[in-house]
């Protein structure tokens, strides 16, 4: 088997020209250029990226009408990616982040040249000051940023996919929008035997944010949970797993119109058609609670 042929994806909505100008430059300054790169302006037109930045590879702007959201714009790259056919792995890349080592994409091809039933890999994401976020740490509890290894999810900012794979588990879930588009990928992809891994040596410079930032965080994130069990998880666990981040929110959650957000979020994924059900087997829910993050939490 050859090495894999790598592509890049960067979505962005147009609102940060200066940090994906610094991205892409980023990935053109990689030992190991990527055979493509797509750039996808979600609801907004793009400028001028080849000539002026000097780009590896061949470079595809996409300009979609309409903001698809996150997993709605790496869809649309994904299916441009097909068509053009000579893909096996795709790097997504959040617009305000940064590949700060150049070996990051030759580290990215020599592991899944190394493991044919890896699926996804995980980059570690990490301020300017090189501090890692504890909810960017794919494990519960407090776990240490760089003790990688193989996991049960990934972070949406930084990570690979095998087309393969995605071929046969099928592509992000467009519907969510935003927020846990990233789980309902990876259980898809774990309980059809593809490995995640999480690679800490692959280093994304992020800003330091919360994902409480957007004004529509609280009920697209009740929402797509809601969605996210009532899709994936076996009947016997969703009530479950509802009831444990239930008690969580309200726990934690202090602001009153974020629990507000929160409340009807959590009746719309209730009673909004959640898509296909396709429940992860019982011996998925196993290997996932071995790797230490059992879907109840």
């Amino acid at each position: 088997m050859g090495a894999p042929r790598i592509a890049v994806a960067v979505v962005t909505m147009g609102n940060r020209p200066g940090e994906v100008d610094a991205l892409l430059r980023s990935v053109a300054k990689q030992d190991v250029p990527p055979e493509r790169i797509v750039i996808v302006g979600n609801g907004c037109p793009l400028p001028e990226f080849a000539r002026r930045l000097s780009l590896p590879g061949e470079v595809t702007p996409i300009e979609l009408d309409e903001n698809l959201g996150c997993p709605g714009g790496r869809n649309a790259a994904l299916a441009r990616l097909r068509e053009f056919g000579d893909v096996d792995v795709v790097v997504d890349l959040d617009d305000d982040g940064l590949l700060v080592d150049a070996d990051a994409l030759r580290r990215v091809r020599e592991l899944y040249a190394a493991d044919e039933r890896l699926g996804i890999v995980g980059f570690r994401i990490a301020d300017e000051l090189g501090a890692t976020q504890q909810r960017h740490v794919p494990r519960i509890g407090n776990s240490d940023p760089l003790r990688g290894g193989y996991v049960t999810g990934f972070l949406g900012g930084g990570h690979a996919l095998r087309m393969a794979m995605l071929d046969e588990v099928g592509d992000w879930p467009a519907e969510f929008f935003f927020a846990h588009e990233e789980t309902d990928l990876a259980w898809r992809a774990a309980d059809a035997g593809w490995r995640i891994l999480y690679a800490p040596e692959l280093l994304l410079q992020h800003p330091r944010t919360s994902p409480a930032r957007h004004a529509i965080y609280y009920r697209v994130n009740a929402r797509n949970r809601v969605w996210l069990a009532r899709r994936r998880l076996p009947l016997a666990l969703v009530p479950v797993h509802l009831g444990v981040w239930v008690l969580l929110t309200l726990v934690r959650n202090r602001s009153r119109a974020g629990l507000r957000a929160w409340f009807g979020g959590f009746v719309e994924g209730v009673r909004e058609p959640a898509g296909e059900r396709r429940p992860m087997r019982w011996r998925t829910v196993w290997r996932l609670t071995r790797l230490g993050r059992p879907p109840v939490i």
